[in-house]
């Protein structure tokens, strides 16, 4: 597997995907042909469908600066290698010079056809839950210590992670109006944080704030604000606001947040090695579900679990989110997707209660539950896998 850096990345929003990936091939492919005066970008499947409701048009076209550039939206192709291609065309003098296909694959991450991925070298020999564990108890070792092993200096960064999911909460808690996009949403988690206190209830408390603290993130990555994916720009309010409440709770001390967070980037890293992460590929399953899971690890890590109970509460957090379709209004990542990071926010603390006493009877393994959302993915309709051409973007009027 590689560096979990590649689960944990700092961008802009709303889309991982949708934005973070396509600019990237835009720019490479800029970066190996400076001597183009003109492009021509064809955006295909989810990436035309959504596209310039997740700003897909505005991230593919920055890099390009004064160069001549013509944008084409196909939605109509259907044989692609991945639901997020986009093709480049470089011109020089009225003529093509140079042709390149990338793929989205989610996360920010990209493929490109014909290319063998040699940015990135596998940092960890094993692939599986089922293998990881196996290392870490044959050498009596926490899965936090297993991922400071093999990546020493991660420390620093998880701490730049940590920090910058802690200013995006802050930042959206500060701040209010309606969401652009025409939808008409208004920010919602200064208010829902305001009204903690109401109910003296412990669990209406610990509701309320870590449902405003996600849609705080949410609300950010909506906005195109800077967010940390976790494993996507999409489900990246799950993690953070179930780490700060926890933080502010309990009293976790930063120190144990890292902990927690490399056990969440090795889960994050299983679903993307042997899985996908991609809304436009599997469905929000892809991405809520792993979030969750990535969330109830980590939680099992701050408290101190065992890797059995670590198993089981990101195996539950992901098996009930199977099916889960992705299907933004308007392309926007903003109905269903704030609300959404709260729900799966709340339901990962109850994976952890869940998994603090029922781990030893548990009878799906972690392994098994990401292969069985990857193939229910592929078997969703495509009309269920962010082009918002079904469920609530199809019905809402």
């Amino acid at each position: 597997m590689k560096s979990i850096t590649d689960v944990f990345k700092i961008g802009l929003g709303p889309s991982s995907s949708h934005t973070m990936g396509p600019e990237k091939a835009a720019q490479i492919f800029l970066e190996e042909n400076p001597d183009i005066d003109a492009v021509k970008i064809i955006l295909f499947g989810s990436l035309a469908k959504t596209g310039k409701g997740h700003h897909t048009d505005i991230a593919v076209l920055n890099p390009f600066g004064n160069i001549d550039t013509e944008l084409v939206f196909d939605t109509e192709t259907e044989d692609l290698p991945h639901e997020n291609t986009l093709d480049f065309y470089g011109y020089k003098n009225g003529e093509q010079v140079v042709y390149m296909r990338a793929m989205s694959i989610g996360g920010g991450d990209i493929s490109i056809l014909g290319r063998p991925d040699k940015e990135k070298l596998d940092i960890y020999p094993e692939n599986s839950f089922t293998e990881i564990a196996q290392f870490c108890k044959h050498h009596n070792m926490r899965i936090s210590n297993y991922v400071f092993m093999y990546e020493p200096q991660i420390r620093d960064y998880l701490y730049e992670v940590w920090f910058a999911m802690k200013d995006c909460i802050e930042k959206g808690l500060s701040a209010t109006g309606t969401l652009d996009g025409g939808l008409g949403v208004e920010r919602k988690a200064q208010y829902l944080y305001n009204q903690r206190h109401i109910d003296e209830s412990e669990v209406t408390r610990e509701n309320r704030t870590v449902c405003a603290y996600a849609f705080a993130v949410g609300e950010q990555n909506a906005s195109g604000g800077t967010v940390v994916t976790a494993p996507t720009c999409g489900a990246s309010s799950v993690l953070p606001s179930v780490l700060k409440y926890m933080q502010e709770k309990k009293r976790f001390s930063d120190e144990k947040i890292i902990d927690a967070l490399a056990v969440a980037g090795i889960i994050g890293n299983i679903v993307k090695t042997n899985a996908s992460v991609s809304g436009a590929e599997c469905g929000c399953q892809a991405e809520i579900g792993t979030a969750c899971s990535m969330t109830a690890a980590a939680l099992a890590e701050l408290f101190e679990m065992g890797i059995d109970q670590i198993e089981y509460a990101a195996e539950v957090a992901m098996e009930h989110h199977l099916g889960l379709t992705c299907d933004p209004i308007n392309g926007l990542v903003q109905i269903p997707c704030i609300e959404r990071g709260a729900v799966a926010a709340m339901r990962a603390i109850n994976a952890l209660n869940l998994a603090n006493f029922l781990s030893t009877t548990r009878k799906i393994s972690f392994d098994l539950v990401v292969e069985t959302m990857y193939e229910t993915g592929k078997d969703l309709k495509h009309t269920y896998r962010e082009t918002s051409e079904g469920g609530l973007a199809k019905l809402y009027q």
